[in-house]
């Protein structure tokens, strides 16, 4: 079956026939700088999803997805409570903890901390510190010998390694017949790991549960219980569930609400990457309506030679819209097939360019991630095919209409 006639002419027209290569050329810009945006839209999309993605992944390997925190610091029944949150169908694992401010003082050096009391047999299921252990591990941590657990940039700081005795103070004294004393005492690193986050890396102590309790006198034995959960995203929805279904006087938080502004900012980042980038595909939007407008002022015989032959003023519309949409499609293909690739091979393509010019874009001693990550979301390509698609064919409405009202006496009197 032959094509219509208006879709044969819209073809033709991308050809450079005699005095029209000027034109030609212009079609093939705007259908560069509709791939050029789509490709640009697509990588920058893919790098904010990775980076969001690589900073939440490491916030949350030493975080819990959700958690219940006693009134006062203490959770009373804190097992039967766990044994009840670990009944829910999307909590995976279930861990006690106890968290309290404190100094530690070696070398003549001290450091404002946070001391959390875990118990290694269970906090290793809902956090990653086993995975990110340098020396030592979390079994070294035992009840009674006050051994304790830092950070990598937190040791580096007090000039302390594994084996070394450092000094833990709280802000709760002990009142004694001079006055109120500051609590003191001398724990011994048997561990040291690196999450890859200053927050942590700097500023967190983990020590056991028992010698937390003992130290922060929690009479309870924990303050709270940590939770790791199926789908980290239905946090908010857990943490209501549990809320309603343990009847337990206590707060219950979830990652989302603590990191809250961190994930604002990165969100409001993410969209105004894309109002910035998306101006590169209106860039090509407005070419393509240059390059189509000149094209009717080239070809107002030809349209008004199809006019006195009997093609209706829809049918000329027909043509250059089928022109507009053929330049925008094909530009919108190139720069999907280009976006795709650049992103799936970032890792091979940024550490090639780095060594062409010889510099790091992300230095190690700089960022907080050194390597360009990516993540690709193909809903977010549909969206952005579909929005520079759309902006194609609205492109094409005005050039089409002013062809459409084209009189065929008045483009023939000079012929």
């Amino acid at each position: 079956m032959s094509l219509p006639y208006e879709i044969l002419i819209g073809l033709r027209y991308l050809r450079a026939r005699r005095k029209n290569h000027f034109i030609s050329f212009i079609s093939f810009s705007s259908m560069f700088c509709m791939a050029l945006g789509v490709t640009a839209l697509i990588v920058v999309l893919s790098v904010m999803n990775g980076f969001q993605k690589e900073v939440r992944d490491r916030i949350l390997s030493a975080v819990s997805h959700a958690q219940i925190e006693g009134i006062g610091r203490q959770l009373p029944n804190w097992q039967e409570a766990l044994a009840k949150a670990a009944e829910h169908p999307e909590v995976i694992a279930a861990a006690p903890y106890i968290e309290g401010q404190g100094m530690l003082m070696a070398n003549q050096t001290a450091r404002g901390v946070i001391a959390r009391g875990v118990m290694p047999e269970m906090e290793s299921a809902v956090t990653d510190f086993v995975g990110n252990m340098l020396f030592g591990s979390l079994d070294e941590l035992r009840p009674g010998e006050f051994g304790v657990v830092i950070g990598v940039d937190l040791a580096r700081s007090l000039w302390l390694h594994k084996g070394d005795k450092v000094t833990l103070m709280i802000p709760q004294g002990t009142i004694t017949a001079i006055g109120m004393v500051p609590r003191l005492r001398t724990f011994t690193v048997t561990g040291i790991f690196n999450m890859g986050m200053s927050e942590y890396d700097s500023a967190l102590a983990l020590i056991h549960l028992e010698d937390a309790s003992r130290l922060y006198q929690i009479e309870a034995g924990a303050s709270g219980i940590r939770l790791k959960l199926e789908n980290l995203f239905a946090a908010p929805r857990i943490a209501s569930e549990l809320r309603q279904g343990l009847a337990i006087d206590a707060y219950y938080t979830d990652w989302t609400a603590n990191h809250a502004n961190f994930f604002r900012a990165v969100q409001i980042e993410k969209t105004m990457m894309l109002i910035i980038v998306s101006l590169i595909v209106l860039v090509a939007a407005f070419s393509l309506v240059s390059t189509l407008v000149m094209t009717v002022t080239d070809k107002e015989s030809d349209i008004a030679i199809l006019r006195t032959l009997g093609a209706r003023p829809q049918s000329v519309m027909t043509i250059f819209i089928v022109q507009g949409a053929i330049v925008g499609g094909i530009g919108l293909i190139l720069g999907v097939a280009g976006g795709v690739s650049l992103t799936l091979n970032i890792d091979v393509v940024v550490p090639f360019i780095e060594s062409l010019l010889g510099t790091k874009f992300l230095a190690k001693d700089v960022y907080l991630i050194s390597d360009l990550p990516a993540d690709l979301h193909w809903d977010e390509v549909f969206g952005i095919s579909l929005f520079s698609f759309t902006l194609a064919l609205l492109a094409t409405i005005y050039p089409s209409w002013r062809a459409a009202r084209l009189q065929p006496a008045e483009a023939l009197r000079y012929e």
